[in-house]
């Protein structure tokens, strides 16, 4: 018997989530995984190595709710908010019973854990404005435990309408989790529902240290919830998920300094990207910019193939979305430093010459 035989059936026949990582390329202006585009430094003062950390470090905890405006029993600090994604499908949802539902085009580790897990995932298409289509979404509730909402969404960039999640949250009320997925929150930060976890028990939402914190390779994110929903996934998740150093700089990048220190490069990324947006619009080969709330644009391209490889020939790597449902011709570019928004526009101007 083969290796490949011996795994699980939904395995074998899994296509992997494609990281930016994953796809390659030899560039040296990386715009395609939503990076802050320069290192942050921190001092790792926790030199205990030798004992096993905390399993929810309570300085990270305790920061984390203080800066969210909750209790810190509605915290839970996991490896980055993929993980949290996966422990609320580990934890509600019986493979081959239940199912989650998720709203494309949107980010692809929600299917791919579904996946994982033998978990069915529906899909309820956004409509032209990449709004949700409320009823496309209650016709298919049957069985359901989560639903999987981005907000702002990957890879289109825009707010969710408020009142759309709301009906969401009152249709699934007693039925299912909506997961409010707020990895972009803090360029937006106006449009969070942290408010709003009082009022509805089953709403949870999904936080992470990988973009306005500048910590992509941390891998620390965060699950906010009402308690009982945080003492459910603390059933389910691994005894120790941060590292004595990532819950180090963790607890550093949450202190009234660390969290200065974000809003500022929140400020730059915001001048930067209305830098970019307001230059890629006079460029010929440049069919339409979405406008974004996130640290990224997507940009609709004539020819957007040949763009794509013309500039990942020339060492800039963007993200390419044309097949995701309704992103035809779109490649998602991530807001980078003034220079790299400058070879950006550079080469988008030779390739309309």
């Amino acid at each position: 018997m083969s290796i490949e035989e011996l795994a699980r059936a939904n395995v074998r026949a899994l296509t992997p989530y494609m990281s930016a990582r994953r796809l390659g390329g030899k560039g040296d202006v990386w715009l395609n995984a939503n990076e802050f585009p320069t290192a942050v430094n921190f001092d790792l003062s926790q030199q205990t190595l030798n004992r096993y950390p905390e399993g929810q470090p309570k300085a990270v905890i305790e920061n984390y709710a203080q800066y969210a405006g909750l209790t810190p029993e509605q915290v839970l600090v996991c490896r980055g908010a993929d993980e949290g994604i996966e422990l609320l499908i580990r934890a509600f949802c019986e493979p081959g019973k239940d199912a989650i539902l998720f709203c494309p085009p949107t980010y692809g580790m929600y299917s791919v854990s579904a996946e994982t897990f033998g978990v069915e995932y529906r899909t309820a298409l956004t409509r032209d404005d990449w709004q949700l289509d409320l009823e496309s979404i209650s016709s298919q509730l049957d069985n359901v435990k989560l639903v999987y909402i981005c907000s702002p969404n990957n890879p289109t960039g825009q707010i969710i309408n408020p009142q759309d999640i709301r009906d969401v949250l009152e249709m699934t009320r007693g039925k299912a989790l909506v997961i409010a997925d707020e990895a972009y929150i803090e360029f937006c930060p106006q449009a969070t529902l942290t408010g709003w976890l009082s009022e509805y028990p089953h709403l949870v939402i999904l936080r992470t240290l990988s973009k306005a914190f500048a910590l992509a390779g941390l891998r620390c994110g965060f699950t906010l919830a009402n308690a009982d929903v945080i003492a459910m996934l603390m059933k389910v998740i691994a005894p120790y998920p941060l590292s004595t150093p990532v819950a180090d700089i963790a607890a550093q990048a949450l202190s009234p300094e660390g969290l200065v220190a974000m809003r500022q490069r929140v400020a730059q990324i915001v001048e930067e990207r209305e830098f970019l947006v307001s230059a890629l619009r006079d460029i010929p080969c440049v069919e339409a910019v979405f406008n974004s709330d996130t640290n990224y644009i997507l940009v609709r391209f004539v020819a957007s193939s040949a763009v794509f490889k013309s500039l990942w020939d020339q060492g800039i790597i963007l993200r390419d979305q044309n097949k995701q449902p309704t992103l035809s011709g779109c490649l998602r570019i991530t807001i980078g430093t003034r220079e790299e928004s400058q070879r950006v526009i550079d080469a988008l101007r030779a390739e309309s010459v």
